[in-house]
């Protein structure tokens, strides 16, 4: 027989053999994973990066959700004390003006500072207690207890007209003027409608006059090239301004103008005073000067010396005093003081976080 020689296999028999061996297996596997991989990680990344934005998206709407709340409960919370403070501050202010019981007290009512409409010592304030002081069935006599520079001639004109009003309804009610540090010009207009005047030996009592002043820049106009423009309908319409020359009709008007005034002023006085007044050997009582009041009483501008406590142990014979002096209202202090600037501000905070919900809400759609 005759040997065969041996069949060498093929190229293409070797590669599609060796192509199924385990270790081409194997190699195949190792060559496609990387590519597998790679598309995993990026996914992944891409899917984490979500899922953070989704969650701090949520901590922010919940964090904003907590913030809202606060500032709603706060605002519940003010508007809670208000309602109550409403309720409870006017029965404050009667058991205020019932400090003597049921005996008999004496009323005060206190004017202090410059007279003028809308301060604490305006004509609504005083003439709002001495109406509550002389309704009141307790009150054996009022006490104006005076420490003021005085004011408006018009707003102390109300205070002594009523005082006058008051007294003829109530005949059995005197009204008592007690000047603690200050008590001239519109303070003394009102204190020279009480029955009686009483001060303290240094008190700084009258001023009876009137004054009215101002400043003209004229020159300074000159001296700095500025030219004054004024337009007016109406030839007096311009009548006093600062930076015009002062014309003599003017200035004649405004004496007369102070005239007036003053003359009502001693009226009021000399009929509040009577003959109590020397005036006849004290011609400069009118003046516009003032005194002690130990230099007062001589001169008739009061009655005695003495506090508010004197008069009304030793004179009214009520020791006990309660004070009608209308109070500012605490609710409408706390109100003007932060009231309307925190709610604003509140407001301004809950806007910007219904804002941001709103801006986060819409990223997340």
């Amino acid at each position: 027989m005759t040997d065969k020689p041996p069949i060498e296999p093929s190229a293409e028999s070797v590669a599609k053999d060796t192509a199924n061996t385990p270790e081409q297996a194997t190699n195949t596997k190792k060559v496609t994973t990387p590519e597998w991989s790679e598309e995993k990680d990026e996914t992944t990344w891409e899917r984490d990066l979500l899922n953070r934005l989704a969650f701090a998206s949520l901590n922010e709407q919940r964090r904003g959700r907590r913030w809202s709340i606060f500032f709603k409960l706060l605002i519940a919370a003010y508007f809670v004390f208000v309602t109550v403070a409403f309720m409870i501050i006017p029965m404050m202010d009667k058991l205020d003006t019932t400090a003597g019981g049921t005996g008999k007290h004496t009323a005060l009512i206190e004017v202090n500072g410059v007279i003028a409409a809308g301060g604490e010592a305006s004509a609504d304030v005083i003439v709002t207690g001495l109406r509550n002081a002389f309704e009141d069935k307790n009150t054996a006599g009022v006490i104006l207890r005076i420490n003021s520079p005085g004011g408006s001639p018009v707003q102390s004109g109300y205070v002594y007209d009523e005082i006058k009003r008051l007294r003829k309804k109530h005949p059995d009610i005197k009204v008592y003027a007690v000047i603690s540090d200050l008590g001239a010009s519109g303070g003394y207009y009102i204190a020279a409608a009480a029955d009686e005047i009483y001060a303290d030996q240094a008190s700084i009592v009258g001023s009876i006059g009137v004054v009215m002043n101002g400043f003209g820049f004229v020159d300074v106009l000159k001296k700095l090239g500025i030219e004054r423009r004024l337009l007016t309908a109406g030839e007096s319409k311009g009548f006093l301004d600062p930076f015009s020359p002062m014309k003599e009709e003017e200035l004649a008007h405004i004496k007369t103008l102070l005239n007036s005034i003053h003359q009502q002023f001693i009226t009021a006085v000399k009929n509040g005073r009577g003959d109590r007044l020397k005036v006849d050997e004290h011609p400069e009582l009118f003046s516009g000067l003032f005194w002690t009041g130990e230099q007062a009483k001589e001169l008739g501008l009061v009655d005695g010396l003495g506090s508010s406590s004197f008069v009304a142990r030793e004179i009214i014979k009520a020791e006990d005093i309660a004070d009608f002096t209308p109070k500012a209202n605490y609710v409408d202090r706390l109100v003007e003081r932060f009231g309307a600037n925190a709610a604003q501000g509140m407001i301004n905070q809950l806007q910007s976080q219904q804002l941001s919900q709103t801006t986060n809400t819409t990223q997340l759609k």
